[in-house]
């Protein structure tokens, strides 16, 4: 590094998605199972696009292009993802399970979404587990 450059702060890399170097965590990451929700709704493109959709807008996430999704055909469901400039967020459900598995990667701080109650609202979901993993961690 040349003199003339400073290193950037931790509030810059934050705000340009690097990782703040001083810390050994790398990112948060949601690993969520949704049990006991309505098949019809699993099968869903259009509501999954809109769940998709309320969790990068709730957590002001930034998308890098447009969702991807591949309905499989019936009794499947389907699988979903979207690049984000923080990482990704991902979902596949089972609609013969009854059961979606959401995979949310975040490189820089977020808070909590309220997984349990929105999942319940959208999919019809009786029980919702959240396992929050601090990836990077010695």
């Amino acid at each position: 590094m040349s003199e003339e450059m400073s290193p950037l702060d931790a509030a810059s890399r934050r705000a340009l998605y690097l990782p703040d170097l001083s810390s050994p965590l790398v990112g948060t990451e949601w690993f969520v199972d949704a049990h006991g929700c309505a098949p019809d709704r699993l099968r869903s493109v259009d509501l999954i696009g809109r769940l998709f959709k309320r969790i990068v807008e709730e957590l002001a996430l930034h998308p890098v292009g447009e969702p991807l999704f591949h309905a499989f055909p019936p009794p499947g469901g389907l699988t979903g993802v979207w690049i984000l400039q923080e990482s990704h967020l991902s979902c596949h459900t089972f609609p013969e399970r009854d059961y979606a598995a959401f995979d949310l990667y975040c490189c820089s701080p977020k808070d909590e979404w309220p997984w349990v109650e929105r999942l319940a609202d959208e999919l019809g979901a009786a029980r919702v587990v959240v396992r929050r993993v601090e990836r990077g961690a010695p």
